[in-house]
């Protein structure tokens, strides 16, 4: 369960990286980043970003990127932050693929034709009732 505090500032960290992202979109080939959530620690240590980017196919490349530039990341959330946190908290990104896991529930449901019960054969014209006899070969 995460403090108030830990909510407010998971809260800023998202605001201030999504806004970061935005400036870096150049340098992201043609990819668009967001912010989906962001978890910070108790100790406000970590902070775990999970991002949502599109399109789905170029989801590698622009991971290891961010990852690779993750200092950089930090160093302008530190410029922006400096004034509300004492220790600016190391970042670590993840893929969020709830949406696309969404998306995916959705065109199954949208796929599959509902059947109603009263639209069904449940096989009833070939019952047997098991008191009529069987004729014999």
């Amino acid at each position: 369960m995460e403090t108030i505090r830990q909510q407010k500032i998971a809260r800023l960290l998202q605001k201030e990286l999504g806004e970061i992202f935005l400036l870096y979109a150049k340098q992201m080939q043609g990819t668009l980043v967001s912010v989906t959530s962001v978890s910070i620690s108790p100790d406000l240590s970590i902070a775990h970003v999970r991002l949502s980017i599109f399109p789905a196919d170029k989801v590698e490349p622009v991971l290891e990127q961010v990852e690779a530039t993750t200092k950089t990341f930090r160093y302008e959330l530190g410029k922006r932050v400096r004034h509300q946190l004492r220790i600016i908290p190391e970042l670590i990104f993840h893929i969020d693929d709830s949406l696309d896991y969404l998306e995916k529930i959705d065109n199954l449901l949208k796929s599959d034709p509902i059947v109603h019960p009263e639209d069904y054969d449940y096989g009833m014209d070939n019952y047997k009732d098991s008191n009529e006899q069987q004729p014999k070969p």
